[in-house]
């Protein structure tokens, strides 16, 4: 019994031994390469362009204020859609106490010089109804009457401008009321109650009260390299796509192209635009979106195509672009080609190949069983 027990037990030892053998060798066994099989077809080549940029009016205005002053009132909020002529805010007038000084002074001149006036029109008015003064005289004192009657009118109107910012007969047209210059959606105001604010001049830009945009005439605005800029021509078709809508894609057609480079980033590139067609798109477009335009720069039509993975180059002469060719016997040849246009995927051979050609791919490896 304890023989059969043994016999067993060096038979096991053998199995393990041999099976330990076999699978040592079966792995150590070079692997079988075997190569895709490509085909030479006819078809269409685009090389495609993408433009990044974002998404913003074409007309886009900041609305500021005509004098310096506080904002008393808000009547807008961002987001609310405003017309041509609405009242956005109203400003509380902070009088600059030179001009009002003046303006005083000028009133009390022209009190002054009416009031002469007055007496010395008063005076000849009863001479001419007596026939004592000729009419020519006459008509002379009635003129200056009247000049300083006007004369105080404006120093009084120019007086309230500039101590309340309107004045009693033009209420209507008040400076303190800040209106929208265009109609459209407020997309900004960054101001709030209480704060100063004032009116441009040429050493300050002033105080931007609310942003207005038109947001039925989106423009895509981006910049391509300056070694593609050459391949456009106003009025070539672009595709838009905006991150933030994944579903959302416009035709559009390039109707800008920068006549001056800008420098970004080192490179060397051009600013374009382009009009969204934004109607029936079921999409809220939000001015300051980053987007994306595909621009066809080529196209060769119905020419020879194999995939860009078939090619391979001559380390001596980079010029020099090689196939590997399946001949009648099922062998793959090497032979050279002429190469054109190239989409990143598949690219047009102009000579060497036929439709139909089979043509080595990429190596594929299995593991040999």
């Amino acid at each position: 019994m304890k023989r059969i027990v043994k016999y067993i037990i060096f038979a096991l030892i053998g199995v393990i031994f041999i099976g330990t053998f076999v699978f040592l060798f079966k792995n150590s066994r070079p692997d079988k390469i075997q190569y895709q099989e490509l085909e030479a077809v006819l078809g269409d080549v685009h090389r495609i362009t993408v433009v990044t940029g974002k998404i913003t009016p074409r007309n886009e205005v900041n609305v500021k204020p005509q004098i310096n002053g506080i904002i008393a009132e808000l009547y807008k909020e961002a987001g609310q859609m405003v017309k041509e002529g609405e009242v956005i805010a109203k400003l509380r007038v902070i009088p600059d106490m030179n001009s009002l000084s003046s303006a005083q002074s000028r009133v009390r001149l022209a009190e002054i010089n009416l009031k002469q006036a007055t007496t010395n029109y008063e005076r000849e008015k009863a001479l001419f109804d007596k026939k004592l003064v000729s009419d020519e005289e006459y008509d002379q004192v009635l003129q200056a009457y009247n000049q300083a009657k006007e004369e105080k009118a404006a120093a009084q109107e120019s007086l309230e401008v500039i101590r309340d910012g309107v004045s009693s007969s033009n209420k209507t047209g008040s400076s303190t009321l800040i209106r929208s210059t265009i109609t459209g959606l407020i997309l900004d105001i960054p101001v709030k109650v209480g704060n100063s604010v004032i009116q441009a001049n040429t050493m300050n830009d002033g105080t931007t009260v609310a942003t207005v945009a038109n947001m039925s005439d989106l423009i895509f605005d981006g910049n391509i390299d300056e070694t593609e800029v050459g391949s456009l021509v106003e009025g070539m078709p672009m595709k838009i796509s905006i991150g933030a809508l994944p579903d959302y894609s416009s035709e559009a057609a390039l109707e800008y192209i920068s006549p001056k480079a800008v420098e970004n980033n080192g490179a060397n590139q051009f600013e374009i635009k382009a009009a969204l067609k934004t109607g029936g798109t079921g999409h809220t477009i939000r001015s300051g979106y980053s987007a994306n335009a595909e621009i066809v720069l080529e196209t060769a039509e119905q020419v020879l195509v194999v995939p860009e993975s078939a090619l391979e180059f001559d380390d001596d002469d980079e010029e020099k672009t090689y196939v590997y060719r399946q001949n009648a016997a099922g062998e793959y040849e090497r032979v050279e080609v002429k190469t054109g246009l190239s989409d990143g995927v598949n690219i047009e051979v102009k000579s060497g190949l036929q439709a139909g050609d089979k043509v080595r791919g990429p190596r594929i490896i299995n593991n040999a069983k």
